[in-house]
């Protein structure tokens, strides 16, 4: 089967869409070589990332012409001179023409932030995204969602039959799927972070809730204050967050490491962690919760959203918006040992059976040929 894909994040993107659509492509090729794969894109960087995707196992069209119609209505007249039979839009978007083509079509919707939070983005891009998705929505013969609660919320949102949307969750860079044979003395002495730590992974934006992970340190016993490694980069919020960080008097207890993009390297971050703190407001997936799961680090996440879809039975949960919750959460995994060593232990269980690699894929080639 030709199977064609929207691969502008893929060769774009080098954060959670384009990692997705890297991963997702990785996973089909490698457990279902016998389709072609063909990978449409107005430009391409090519670096590290992208080169397994220029080489053999993939055909690759990038027009000549850079219009501005191209991805949203030109490229579908090269879909059907290609002989596409099922054209897949892996970041919430579909030719706006495709179901007149007579290509089947697939949309994956990972989450509908500016939604549910639309404060957080500006007018002109919210609106715009608004469109895009509904009428991906519309157009798609299927809709992935990559949660039970992305799904609730396109159903809530744009009215779609539930029957026409299938749940398939994320998987992870496959490096995560075994343990690292790095140096963790090496790799952390790199990073100049400690012995012990509590790590938080993610940009930092009012969204994912930083404050509220430094708010907590204010209600820690000061024995229990142990250094924490935000591995991110700085967007919204970030001067009332070092402010708060002043105040509270943990300027020394705080590290930052900004442009990580060594997934090896975040691995044994993760894996050396007291634990992952991550009370983010509003997942569509949470993919540093399966992250430090599939490392053998527990977590503390949010009880909202996908978040606990993401975390499993053994995760800790708490209300993101009371900073005292997640003190005492911080303060039991690192007082009781035994409950740290379930955590990882049954977590790491829950991850390999929930979002492995075969399984996830698997789920997505169920929607392709209605399996």
């Amino acid at each position: 089967m030709k199977i064609g894909f929207d691969a502008k994040r893929l060769f774009n993107n080098f954060t959670g869409l384009g990692n997705y659509s890297r991963t997702l492509l990785q996973n089909l090729q490698e457990f279902y070589p016998e389709n072609e794969y063909l990978l449409y894109s107005p430009k391409f960087q090519k670096n590290s990332q992208t080169q397994f995707f220029l080489g053999s196992g993939f055909q690759t069209f990038f027009p000549k012409s850079k219009k501005p119609l191209w991805r949203s209505y030109l490229i579908t007249s090269q879909l059907q001179k290609d002989g596409v039979e099922l054209y897949h839009g892996l970041s919430h978007e579909l030719p706006l023409n495709i179901k007149n083509s007579g290509i089947k079509s697939v949309a994956t919707i990972h989450d509908l932030i500016f939604r549910k939070y639309p404060e957080t983005f500006p007018f002109v891009d919210r609106n715009i995204y608004d469109f895009k998705f509904k009428r991906a929505c519309a157009n798609a013969d299927t809709i992935i969602a990559i949660s039970e609660s992305t799904k609730k919320d396109i159903v809530e949102e744009y009215g779609v039959n539930p029957q026409k949307i299938k749940v398939v969750y994320q998987s992870c860079d496959a490096l995560y799927y075994q343990p690292s044979t790095l140096s963790g003395k090496a790799i952390k002495a790199q990073y100049q972070i400690p012995d012990e730590y509590l790590l938080f992974v993610g940009s930092v934006e009012t969204r994912k809730n930083v404050k509220l992970l430094i708010e907590a340190y204010r209600h820690l016993p000061k024995d229990l204050r142990i250094p924490l490694v935000i591995v991110g980069r700085p967007r919204q919020g970030i001067k009332e967050i070092r402010a708060l960080i002043q105040s509270i008097g943990i300027e020394h207890l705080v590290l930052w490491v900004e442009n990580l993009s060594n997934n090896e390297h975040l691995q044994v971050i993760y894996q050396e962690a007291q634990a992952l703190i991550y009370p983010s407001l509003y997942e569509g997936f949470g993919l540093p919760v399966v992250e430090a799961l599939l490392s053998k680090t527990p977590v503390i996440t949010s009880n909202v959203s996908s978040l606990p879809e993401a975390g499993g039975p053994n995760s800790l949960y708490i209300n993101p918006l009371e900073s005292e919750d997640l003190a005492q959460a911080i303060e039991k995994i690192l007082i009781d040992s035994d409950l740290r060593r379930k955590m990882m232990e049954k977590g790491f269980d829950y991850a390999r059976g929930k979002f492995g690699r075969k399984v996830v894929t698997d789920g997505v080639i169920g929607v392709y040929f209605g399996g």
